[in-house]
């Protein structure tokens, strides 16, 4: 939850208990992006930063058949993808806007 998938954990994520709803929010600002969860910030890089392209190089994705669109996470518009490993899941209220 709030997580960059396996590249960034996020960090002292406040989760809420089974049952309650969680609020995510993702900013993206250029390449420099936050990842918030219930109103406090747990991941924060920047696409396309050095630091970003090694942790790339070190995941799955650095593999030519996720790179079939350019480089991961690096595309300056595209689809969202909402994802979960075989849990029940459910989500509400999604919007995405430009700031």
């Amino acid at each position: 939850v709030g997580s960059l998938y396996d590249l960034l954990p996020a960090q002292n994520k406040p989760v809420r208990p089974i049952g309650q709803w969680n609020e995510g929010r993702i900013l993206v600002r250029g390449p420099h992006v936050e990842h918030w969860l219930n109103g406090k910030k747990v991941v924060e890089y920047e696409r396309g930063s050095e630091e970003f392209r090694k942790l790339v190089v070190l995941s799955k994705y650095a593999a030519p058949a996720y790179n079939a669109h350019g480089p991961f996470g690096e595309a300056p518009k595209g689809h969202i993808l909402l994802q979960d490993h075989g849990d029940n899941v459910a989500f509400r209220s999604i919007k995405i806007r430009v700031l």
